[in-house]
């Protein structure tokens, strides 16, 4: 169980702080849910806690798989399908793990895609979602700026 104050990845949200724990009355019976507030975006979620392992909660990652996460960015090589729907449907499950390196190399393969090719409005959106799960997660990793950790994100790719 997790406590205010704790920071977590919710997978295809991104990741967030724990701002309170409620109760709330739902058809006549009540959950407790997490109210999470996201840095990027400044958004808030409700997270039902009875679920948390079925949804794929995690802690945020430690600053040393985060410098980690930063050399998976790095490397230049796409090793992705040239069938678009096969890619796409390959990426969004990268996503869905919410695994830090999954998602970074989803970013990593679209961004640099985009660069060399150009992409689709369907894996734009995907690019855009994903950088923004990444980023919300090194932010508050690192404890940086939002336009810090993309402006690194960019320098590994190479772009400006």
């Amino acid at each position: 169980m997790y406590k205010i104050g704790d920071k977590i990845v919710y997978p295809m949200h991104g990741a967030g702080v724990i701002e309170s724990i409620e109760e709330k009355d739902t058809l006549g019976s009540k959950h407790s849910y997490y109210i999470v507030r996201m840095p990027v975006g400044n958004m808030k979620v409700m997270i039902p806690t009875d679920n948390v392992e079925d949804i794929g909660i995690r802690d945020i990652v430690s600053s040393e798989v985060a410098d980690k996460v930063i050399i998976v960015l790095k490397n230049q090589d796409i090793n992705a399908t040239n069938n678009w729907n096969k890619r796409f449907r390959e990426n969004m499950s990268k996503i869905k793990t919410g695994d830090i390196f999954e998602v970074a190399d989803v970013v990593r393969s679209l961004m640099l895609r985009d660069k060399n090719k150009g992409l689709s409005t369907g894996e734009r959106k995907m690019l855009n979602s994903a950088r923004q799960i990444l980023i919300s997660e090194l932010v508050l990793v690192k404890n940086k700026k939002a336009c810090e950790i993309e402006e690194v994100i960019n320098e590994c790719l190479a772009l400006d």
